[in-house]
């Protein structure tokens, strides 16, 4: 299988109301929209919120979305009335993250990598 693009469908119970938090809570840019939805960038995917759901979200399914700062982040969707599922923390494998869910739910995993993690640190011997 030769994969070309990929994104996130999110068939939301108010079209509405879902496409404005991703787009003026959250913030994200506007890839492009057509009738009936808007598909937003997301880091390097894609994230389409169209059509119509029951709200329900499947168990254990997240966006995972990294930012900077956790904390700038975290204080920013509170500004728009946002408050974490679960407070921002420093995770068993290295990680911090924040839990928020948007209007049907859906859970959105804030994560910052500390500088010192090694996803971001470049392993390779020096030379």
């Amino acid at each position: 299988m030769e994969v070309l693009s990929s994104r996130i469908l999110v068939r939301p119970a108010d079209p509405g109301k879902t496409t404005a938090f991703y787009r003026d809570v959250l913030g994200l840019a506007i890839y492009r929209t057509f009738p009936g939805g808007t598909v937003f960038f997301l880091g390097q995917g894609l994230l389409e919120v169209s059509g119509h759901g029951d709200g329900g979200t499947p168990a254990g399914l997240a966006i995972w979305v990294q930012v900077r700062d956790l904390e700038a982040a975290v204080a920013d969707l509170a500004e728009h009335g946002v408050r974490p599922d679960r407070e921002p923390r420093l995770e068993p494998w290295g990680l911090r993250e924040a839990w928020i869910s948007d209007p049907d739910g859906l859970r959105i995993v804030l994560v910052e990598v500390p500088e010192d993690h090694p996803i971001r640190t470049d392993t390779r011997p020096a030379g």
